[in-house]
C-alpha cells in the first residue's frame, strides 16, 4: 500500500477491534488514534459522518462503518482472507452481518439491571448462537481449519463473552460445542491477542461495575 491506514477508535469499542485483527493477521504497518468517545475532540467530530467510532483514514479519504472498513483493509491488501467460493463468500458476508445483533445482544446484557431482564435478553442470545451453532464447521473455523475474514468478524464478540465468563462466571457459550471450538481457536491467535489494549480486561471489568446492573453483582 502507498498510504499508511490510520484507525480512530475508543479503547473498548469491539467494532474496529475487526480491522486491526486484519491488519495484524497480515502484518500491515498502521496507526491507531484512540480518543474518548464521551468527550471525542472537535477534529473527530467534523471527521465523523455519524458521529461515531470506528474511522479509517486512508490520505484524506475516510471510512466509516466497521463492516465496510474490513472489508477494505482485505481488499487492498493481500492474500484476501475470504474463501475463494463465491456462494460461501456470500454465505460468510451474510452470517457476518449477522454478528451485528449478537454484539449488541452483549452491550444490552450488560446493562441489565435485574436477573429477569438478563435472563430475557439471554434467551434472545441463545436463540441466535443456536442458529450460528449449525451454521458453522465445527472445525477451527467457521468455514474449516484456515482463519477467514469472518473468524475475524466473531473475535470480538467471543473475546467478551470470555470477559463475561472470566468476570462474572456467566458462561453464554454453554451448550455450543461448536461455537466453545471456534471461540479458543480465534482467541489463541496472536493476531486476536494483540489487537486490543492490554488493560482491555480490566477495562471491561470497570465497565460492568460503571453499568451498575445485574452482571456487577456477580463480579468476582
Amino acid at each position: 500500500m502507498s498510504q499508511k491506514m490510520k484507525l480512530i477508535s475508543f479503547k473498548l469499542c469491539p467494532f474496529v477491534q475487526r480491522a486491526v485483527i486484519v491488519l495484524k493477521n497480515k502484518n500491515i504497518d498502521f496507526d491507531m488514534t484512540y480518543i474518548d468517545i464521551n468527550d471525542p475532540p472537535e477534529w473527530f467530530k467534523t471527521l465523523s459522518p455519524l458521529g461515531e467510532v470506528p474511522i479509517l483514514k486512508v490520505g484524506e479519504e475516510v471510512l466509516f462503518e466497521s463492516s465496510v472498513i474490513q472489508e477494505y483493509v482485505d481488499e487492498v491488501t493481500t492474500p484476501s482472507l475470504h474463501p475463494t467460493n463465491l456462494l460461501l463468500k456470500a454465505k460468510n458476508r451474510a452470517w457476518m452481518t449477522f454478528s451485528g445483533d449478537l454484539l449488541m445482544g452483549v452491550m444490552q446484557i450488560t446493562r441489565t439491571k435485574s436477573a429477569e431482564d438478563y435472563e430475557k435478553i439471554k434467551t434472545t442470545i441463545l436463540e441466535k448462537l443456536g442458529r450460528l451453532e449449525k451454521a458453522s464447521s465445527g472445525e477451527k473455523f467457521f468455514n474449516n481449519n484456515e482463519f477467514n475474514l469472518i473468524d475475524a468478524t466473531y473475535a470480538p464478540f467471543f473475546m467478551r463473552l470470555n470477559f463475561i465468563n472470566q468476570s462474572c462466571g456467566k458462561d453464554i457459550l454453554e451448550g455450543f460445542p461448536k461455537l466453545q471450538i471456534w471461540s479458543k481457536n480465534c482467541l489463541d491467535r496472536k493476531c486476536v491477542q494483540n489487537s486490543v489494549v492490554p488493560e482491555l480486561p480490566q477495562m471491561f471489568k470497570g465497565m460492568l461495575k460503571h453499568m451498575d446492573g445485574y452482571l456487577a453483582t456477580r463480579l468476582k
